[in-house]
């Protein structure tokens, strides 16, 4: 008996033709089988449907409610709408956004530790390490400059500062106290020399990527010269790294949790009101990411042969969960895989993106050029030729190593401000209340430009499967 119900039970699964061929195996009737405990009838109108319709909803796409991209984007509304309705709740919401945000960075420095040292252990010509990191270092400096100029140009063109005649002053800056402490200022020597950790624990402890980068770098060629010697701990490595990313893949499952929170949070704190009196510097930042996006970006894109329409379709899970979060460092682990999946060497994407994370912050790169010449422009203080140059130099070094965290930007800024006394430091309480809704279009920025960065880098090396990378591009996400 207990094997008939079995039978039965498994009809969704092999079907009316695998349970047939399972009892002719056992040299026992079907059809007894079946009259033993339900009738013949019921089970041709009844369970075998249900058969049927299990086999076809196992092997069916996709419904449109179980794709992150539409979780997210619901959880996302949903946090609007909780945040401008009910405020209170709204900034009670917070932990739940900070929690996920914690979660990812938990195994962050893990995964490019793995990542890194598998990459490079798994090379065969050292040398090309050095040369993929200087050329994307190149490549960082020439696309962060074209950002920096870019914002430049378009915050001197339509001026969204202009006429607002506010007296630096009267500006309440105790709002300002927490980011000015944050904002030390440190030259070119400190920032290499903060590169090497205190120890190695610290590093990790700490999840300062640039640190962990350098330690990965040093691990992976000490393996690489050990060869044969050394496998045995490479293919360690190379397990902890996928089970690492299946923990990536079971918070990944919480990201829509994390983006309804800190919508929620942002929208009830700030408010759609606080928008208002700053749309033009809001709508000036959107349209010049949005440009620096299709044209630059896209411009490097067609000239390595891909488009950067199919990109960004390609990476719109990870885009909407940096919508929600407010943080290009939310998605880095699973960007890695993707851009792995997309047919990118493991060795450059090892390299590339977290070094791109410090070095090619495109998105910071045009706010700080156009939210530093705002404040001037808003507290009517003249800019000469010289003192433009002269902000351009210092953005060049305070953009680098502003982290992928929401809020990092605006610290920066506060670095770049407290360097150049011409600017009042005071002016940064006018985009305060809208950093937070800035912070987004920065962050989606960075992360399109540092998988652009990736994918070029990966072509320029001959590191790029373009088999793989043409069918991911063209299968429908």
């Amino acid at each position: 008996m207990v094997y008939q119900w079995v039978l039965i039970a498994l009809l969704p699964t092999v079907g009316y033709q695998g349970c047939l061929s399972m009892l002719n195996k056992g040299a026992v009737s079907f059809t007894d089988a079946i009259s033993n405990t339900i009738s013949l009838s019921l089970f041709e109108t009844v369970f075998l449907p249900i058969g049927r319709l299990s086999v076809q909803i196992a092997y069916a796409p996709k419904k449109l409610y179980q794709h992150l991209y539409f979780q997210v984007l619901t959880a996302i509304f949903i946090g609007i709408l909780l945040g401008h309705f009910y405020p209170e709740t709204g900034v009670a919401m917070k932990p739940l956004g900070d929690g996920f945000i914690k979660l990812i960075k938990m195994i962050i420095a893990p995964i490019i530790f793995c990542t890194v040292v598998t990459g490079i252990a798994g090379m065969q010509v050292l040398d090309k390490v050095g040369r993929v990191g200087i050329k994307a270092l190149l490549y960082f400096e020439v696309v962060s400059t074209l950002a920096l100029l870019i914002g430049l140009v378009v915050v001197h063109a339509i001026k969204p500062g202009a006429g607002m005649n506010v007296d630096a002053s009267a500006l309440d800056a105790t709002g300002l106290t927490a980011y000015t402490a944050a904002a030390k200022t440190q030259n070119t020597v400190d920032f290499l020399l903060n590169i090497i950790p205190a120890s190695v624990i610290d590093a990790f402890a700490k999840g300062d990527i640039l640190q962990v980068l350098l330690f990965s770098l040093l691990f992976g060629f000490s393996l690489a010269a050990m060869k044969e010697t050394g496998a045995e701990v490479v293919a360690f490595i190379n397990k902890v790294s996928q089970a690492l990313f299946g923990i990536v893949e079971t918070i990944m499952k919480l990201a829509p949790i994390g983006a309804f929170g800190a919508m929620a949070f942002t929208i009830g704190k700030y408010g759609v009101a606080s928008l208002v009196p700053l749309a033009s510097l809001m709508g000036s930042f959107y349209l010049t990411c949005l440009l620096f996006i299709f044209i630059v970006l896209g411009s490097i894109a067609r000239f390595a042969g891909f488009s950067i329409i199919k990109f960004i379709a390609y990476i719109k899970d990870e885009l909407l969960i940096v919508l929600g979060t407010s943080s290009s460092e939310s998605v880095l682990p699973r960007i890695m895989a993707k851009l792995e999946r997309l047919g990118c060497s493991k060795s450059v994407v090892g390299l590339v993106i977290p070094t791109g994370y410090s070095f090619n912050l495109d998105g910071t790169s045009i706010y700080l050029a156009m939210a530093a010449v705002f404040v001037a422009q808003a507290t009517n203080t003249p800019l000469t030729m010289t003192q433009e140059l002269t902000l351009l130099g210092v953005l060049l070094l305070t953009s680098k190593g502003a982290a992928g965290v929401t809020g990092s930007g605006f610290i920066t800024l506060a670095a770049t401000l407290s360097v150049i006394p011409t600017i009042p430091v005071a002016g940064l309480a006018l985009i305060l209340g809208i950093d937070r809704f800035m912070s987004e279009a920065r962050a989606l920025t960075n992360l399109i430009g540092n998988g652009v960065a990736t994918v070029v880098a990966a072509k320029w090396e001959n590191e790029l499967d373009m088999q793989k990378f043409d069918a991911e591009l063209n299968t429908p996400q």
